[in-house]
C-alpha cells in the first residue's frame, strides 16, 4: 500500500527549530516547542506592533528587510541632528556604529550589510554620502546637488536619489554607481518630503509635497520618469517599501496636520487603500522591505517616536500550529 511519502514525495520532518524558509504547504513537527505546525497564508493585510527602537526619532534613513532593517541618523529630543545608527533583525533593534555625518532628513538605500546614507540637513543642507558594510561607515562622494527631504532606491552599488528641497522642492535625480553620482532627468513634479523604493532602472516616486501634499505617483525606468495613478490619500513626509510593480505606501502627512495611518498597495498601475492601518498614526517615518513583508519605524507625532511595526501582506506565507481540540 503506498505510503503518504509515495503520495505526497515527502514526510512530516522533525526539526528542532522551524525552518527559515518553509514552502507554502509544509508541515514538520518542532520538537523544542513540540508543535505540529504548516505554512499557510494570511487572510488579511495586518500590521503587528514589534519592539522599539533604542533611540526615538523621526527624519531618519531606513533600507534592509523586515528581518535584517537598518536606521541611521534622523532628529530626536536629545539633538536636532543625529548620527545614531540601529540594525534590526526581527524581533530587536540593536545599536551599532554611527554615521561620520550626524544628520537628520536624509534618504536611504541598499541592505543591512550593505547600506548607503546621502544628503540630509545639518544646518546646512549637506550632499555627505556614506557607505555601511555591517559594521560602520565609510564617507563616499557626495551627491552633486546638496539637499534634505528627498528619497532613495536601490543597492549600494547601484542607487537612486530624487527629489527633496534645496530653496524649494526640487525634481532632481541622480544615480550612484558604488562611487560617484551622476545626474540624470528629473522628476515630473519637483518635490520634497516624499518615498521611493525599487532600484536603480525600476523606482517608484510617491506622494510628497509641493509644497502642499501631494498623491503624485511616478515611476523611473533608468532614465526618466513618467507619472502614474494617483495615491487615494495625499500626503508627504509618509513610508514606503516595495518594488515598482508591488509597492507600499504608509503613514505621513495630510495637511493641517493631520497624521496619517493610512496604507495603500500598488500593482504597478494603481493604489488600493487596505483596511489595515498602522497602530501609530505619524509622519516622518521610515519603512523597508517589501509589499507583502514590510517593516516602519520612528517618526513623529507630537514628538519624535520609536514605535516599530511589521506589515504581513495578504496571502504572504505564514506558519501555523496544528491543534487539535
Amino acid at each position: 500500500m503506498a505510503d503518504y511519502k509515495g503520495i505526497k514525495g515527502f514526510k512530516v520532518q522533525y526539526l528542532s527549530a522551524d525552518p527559515s524558509n518553509p514552502i507554502i504547504g509544509q508541515t514538520w513537527y518542532n520538537s523544542t516547542s513540540k508543535d505540529l505546525k504548516y505554512t499557510g497564508v494570511t487572510t488579511a493585510d495586518a500590521w503587528a506592533t514589534g519592539n522599539n527602537m533604542n533611540t526615538a526619532r523621526y527624519y531618519i534613513a531606513g533600507s534592509g528587510t523586515q528581518t535584517a532593517a537598518l536606521a541611521a541618523g534622523g532628529a530626536g529630543s536629545v539633538a536636532p541632528d543625529s548620527s545614531a545608527t540601529e540594525e534590526y533583525d526581527g524581533t530587536s533593534w540593536t545599536n551599532s556604529n554611527p554615521l561620520n555625518t550626524a544628520r537628520s532628513q536624509l534618504a536611504g538605500a541598499g541592505t543591512q550589510t550593505a547600506g548607503l546614507a546621502f544628503g540630509g540637513s545639518i544646518l546646512p543642507v549637506t550632499g555627505a554620502t556614506e557607505e555601511y558594510g555591517g559594521v560602520s561607515w565609510v564617507t563616499s562622494n557626495s551627491l552633486n546637488t546638496a539637499r534634505y527631504l528627498l528619497a532613495g532606491a536601490g543597492i549600494q552599488t547601484a542607487a537612486l536619489a530624487f527629489g527633496g528641497y534645496i530653496t524649494a522642492p526640487s525634481g532632481a535625480t541622480e544615480e550612484y554607481d558604488g562611487n560617484s553620482w551622476a545626474n540624470s532627468n528629473s522628476l515630473n513634479t519637483a518635490r520634497a518630503d516624499l518615498t521611493g523604493c525599487g532600484i536603480q532602472t525600476a523606482a517608484l516616486c510617491i506622494g510628497g509635497a509641493t509644497p502642499t501634499q501631494t498623491a503624485a505617483t511616478e515611476e523611473y525606468d533608468g532614465n526618466s520618469w513618467t507619472s502614474s495613478n494617483n495615491l487615494n490619500t495625499a500626503r508627504f513626509a509618509l513610508g514606503g517599501a516595495g518594488t515598482q510593480t508591488a509597492g507600499l505606501a504608509f503613514g505621513g502627512n495630510t495637511g493641517s496636520p493631520t497624521y496619517s495611518g493610512a496604507t495603500e498597495e500598488y500593482d504597478g498601475t494603481s493604489w488600493t487603500t487596505s483596511p489595515a492601518s498602522l497602530s501609530t498614526a505619524r509622519q516622518a517615518l521610515a519603512g523597508c522591505g517589501t509589499q507583502a513583508s514590510a517593516l516602519a519605524f520612528a517618526g513623529y507625532t507630537t514628538a519624535g517616536i520609536a514605535a516599530t511595526e511589521e506589515w504581513t501582506g495578504a496571502g504572504s506565507p505564514l506558519t501555523k500550529t496544528i491543534t487539535v481540540s
